[in-house]
């Protein structure tokens, strides 16, 4: 019997089920090699189905997205279940992804904002979505939000890590190889080289050995020199913090490196290590001088922590006193 595998998406924008679809014609001899056993995405699949199967009878799931919700909290225990392999495919699962800066805020504020304060709602009754409702006699449920965002290995234990927002196709052509011919490396292994993108980088040549940054620019606002190093640019780029493995798609777009491929291993805080490098080259000491060169980065935690505030050393913000803080 052909090896099973089971693909599943939870807090994400979809992405990664495209870069599914884009391995082209390569995603017939996927076909062709395996059993999708579940992918409620392009195929009809049900809940129930998997809960049939023996534990540990898939192969291995490729789940893509945080995890915010009771639902997708029980498909992951679920499914971690059944696979003998579970995998967090793409930045969101690996990391918490673009929805992990929802951590910012607390889940009252989110509810409030979206459903009540918004400038487009027209909501008098302020009315919000209620996880158990009757309608004509029937009880309808719909899934909880937890109070925060949460990667995949927060969950449930994840055995290997396909980065990206999405992963290329080549990335995750050679991570389903290497798993049907279980050419695997050590669990908990990053399925994309580790090394700093700066060093696979085409304008690499032209980064300064000493930066002294006197501005940050932003990319939207500047025009943007094809050629050179986005940093020697003023401009903030995530790569000497960032995995490489993406074939620098978004410079060859002359886009500076935003940091979905996450850190490599010897990174423990993605966004730390890219802070305390530009911090340590700013060129003006005056501390007033200081703040008008960071004034152009008006959202570092989104500049910094866009895919990783999940799994950083910074959780959640703390409404209490000092006092109280350091009892």
């Amino acid at each position: 019997m052909k090896p099973k595998i089971a693909i599943y998406w939870c807090a994400s924008c979809g992405g990664c089920e495209e870069a599914v679809v884009d391995l082209a014609e390569d995603i017939l001899g996927v076909v062709e090699a395996v059993d999708i056993v579940l992918w409620p995405c392009a195929m009809d699949f049900k809940r129930a189905d998997v809960e049939a199967m023996p534990d540990g009878s898939i192969l291995a799931t490729l789940l893509n997205g945080a995890i915010r919700s009771t639902e997708q909290e029980e498909m992951a225990h679920l499914l971690r279940r059944k696979s003998q392999f579970m995998i967090a495919y793409g930045a969101c699962a690996h990391l918490g992804g673009v929805p992990g800066l929802a951590n910012q805020f607390s889940l009252e504020h989110m509810l409030k904002f979206y459903f009540e304060d918004g400038p487009s709602n027209v909501n008098p009754e302020k009315t919000r979505p209620q996880p158990v409702s009757t309608v004509n006699g029937h009880e309808l449920t719909i899934p909880k939000l937890h109070n925060v965002v949460r990667a995949l290995d927060q969950v449930v234990d994840v055995d290997y890590y396909i980065p990206g927002c999405p992963p290329t196709p080549k990335v995750t052509k050679a991570a389903v190889s290497a798993l049907l011919e279980r050419r695997l490396p050590p669990k908990g292994s990053v399925l994309a080289p580790d090394i700093a993108l700066c060093d696979q980088c085409p304008r690499k040549a032209t980064k300064p050995t000493n930066l002294a940054f006197t501005e940050f620019k932003r990319p939207h606002l500047t025009q943007l020199d094809p050629q050179t190093c986005f940093l020697a640019q003023g401009v903030v780029c995530m790569g000497p913090a960032t995995r490489s493995g993406c074939e620098a798609l978004c410079i060859g777009g002359n886009m500076p490196c935003t940091g979905c491929f996450g850190p490599t291993s010897r990174v423990r805080d993605q966004g730390a290590k890219i802070l305390s490098s530009l911090a340590s080259n700013v060129a003006p000491k005056d501390a007033a001088e200081i703040d008008k060169v960071l004034a152009g980065i008006p959202d570092p935690v989104g500049t910094f922590y866009r895919y990783s505030l999940a799994k950083s050393m910074l959780r959640r913000k703390v409404s209490l006193p000092v006092d109280q803080v350091l009892k």
